[in-house]
């Protein structure tokens, strides 16, 4: 009983793992101003007929916080990169100077910081949806077991423990990332 008893705990710590893991990937996307070559995480070019992730096709990285420099390890694909890096809708303006591919990075205005913190914030709240549907999912499959109040009682603490010590680490995340994002 014991063993089935630290499993529910250790799926929904599993669970709730993720969703952190999740939030933190979700919130890289979100550019907070300086230049990052995580930016263009999401763009793909046409290398040889198949679309491949930018960052397979070329060294991606930033000589100052203003600044994507793309540097294509065949010359052939300066073309291709600069599509691929329109059709990823990132609001980039890509310039080649024949060498490599250049983005400027424009300084982000107030009422972008504040969308963009909104959208923080909507990542964040997923985030503690999902730790509280982990929280739900193991209450119902300790309920499912023939255990006596008491154990069930100590196995539900020990979730809501869990539980809020997962919110509290998606508040610490959202808070360093709205301070990133508000920062001129």
């Amino acid at each position: 009983m014991e063993d089935e008893i630290e499993f529910i705990i250790d799926t929904a710590k599993e669970g709730m793992d993720k969703a952190i893991a999740h939030l933190k990937k979700q919130l890289q996307n979100i550019r907070a101003g300086k230049a990052n070559p995580s930016m263009l995480g999401s763009v793909m070019v046409e290398y040889y007929g198949s679309m491949t992730p930018l960052n397979q096709v070329a060294n991606v990285n930033t000589p100052d916080a203003r600044t994507i420099s793309i540097q294509p390890f065949e010359k052939s694909l300066i073309g291709e990169i600069e599509k691929g890096v329109m059709q990823a809708n990132l609001g980039f303006n890509p310039m080649n100077n024949g060498e490599s591919v250049i983005i400027n990075v424009p300084p982000l205005t107030e009422e972008r910081r504040k969308q963009l913190t909104k959208q923080a914030k909507a990542e964040a709240e997923d985030a503690k949806v999902g730790v509280r549907n982990d929280r739900k999912t193991a209450n119902q499959e300790l309920k499912k077991l023939d255990i006596s109040e008491d154990l069930l009682h100590d196995a539900e603490n020990d979730i809501q423990e869990l539980t809020d010590e997962h919110i509290v680490k998606i508040d610490k995340i959202l808070e360093h990332k709205e301070e990133e994002i508000m920062t001129v």
